[in-house]
């Protein structure tokens, strides 16, 4: 099983100045204890109800903070965990997550969901639709990067969206294109998209969930699959995990026996959150206690 951290958290020691200098020094020793995904938030504000102090902490806009953890990494794929589908305009997402796949040398990931945290929304005057109407944007979105990555550049015309022409040059050096990752678990709607879009899923998971209900999600997305005609086995299946862990020999171990069921039905990255203003020490941890015990699984 691979490792990804999610960085949820930008109070650092030193205040606003110490952020930049902590992110590339996290970036690094992401790279050093074996990590292979490294992702942030796309948030305007911090959240509510995760003991990371709320929407006055400081939050930074996801895709500028890729671009600079791009200059200070060199193996990490990089994403956000995930993209709103309203925060954005699809073709202008396209060429964003282009940018960063040919800056980073291949190695942006396209994380995209419907979008939930409407105070942000307000906060800042974003439209923020019915969730009936952010999944019908978010199929068209996906409709829309996948025709912007492919030979097709003629018009999109649908019902939210409509571009005259989908131009994308240059275009992404990852062949045939970033790896979309869709984020949720929605039976009906979530999973039914990563069936038909995209190639990979990212599911919650923690101590307030267990495998069987992880098992239960994969068992409907690959019924999706077997509707759209799409490989079940094509599809990477994704973990975020929601528990906080102490990266030492104890916490590596119990983590890796937590994460064991699911590496046997066929989860092959999980994606932890140091909920920490030392991300270079928990990183470090990481290398040292974790990422040999994951692989194994």
């Amino acid at each position: 099983m691979d490792l990804g951290v999610h960085l949820v958290s930008f109070t650092f020691p030193g205040g606003t100045a110490a952020i930049g200098p902590t992110l590339a020094a996290a970036g690094r020793a992401a790279e050093e204890a074996g990590v292979a995904n490294l992702s942030v938030m796309d948030h305007y504000l911090q959240m509510d109800g995760m003991d990371l102090g709320g929407p006055l902490m400081p939050m930074l806009e996801g895709y500028t903070t890729l671009g600079f953890l791009a200059a200070s990494t060199s193996t990490v794929t990089l994403q956000l965990l995930v993209t709103g589908v309203t925060y954005r305009h699809p073709g202008l997402l396209a060429k964003i997550v282009t940018t960063l796949d040919v800056l980073s040398g291949g190695r942006a990931v396209l994380g995209i969901g419907a979008a939930w945290y409407d105070r942000e929304h307000a906060a800042y005057g974003v439209p923020f639709p019915p969730v009936a109407e952010r999944f019908e944007r978010l199929e068209e979105t996906l409709r829309i990067v996948r025709q912007m990555w492919s030979d097709d550049d003629g018009p999109f015309e649908g019902r939210h969206y409509q571009l005259a022409e989908t131009v994308n040059s240059p275009q992404a050096l990852s062949a045939p294109h970033p790896p979309i990752m869709i984020g949720g678990g929605g039976e009906k709607k979530t999973l039914r998209l990563v069936a038909k879009y995209a190639d990979a899923c990212n599911l919650f998971a923690g101590p307030d969930s267990a495998p069987d209900q992880i098992a239960a999600k994969l068992d409907v997305l690959k019924r999706h699959c077997e509707r759209e005609g799409t490989d079940y086995d094509r599809i990477r299946k994704t973990i975020a995990w929601s528990a906080p862990i102490t990266p030492d020999a104890a916490g590596g171990a119990d983590l890796a026996a937590s994460l064991e069921p699911y590496a046997k039905l066929g989860v092959t990255q999980v994606h932890l959150m140091p909920y920490t203003a030392e991300p270079v020490a928990f990183l470090n941890g990481l290398g040292e206690h974790v990422v040999g015990r994951l692989k194994q699984l």
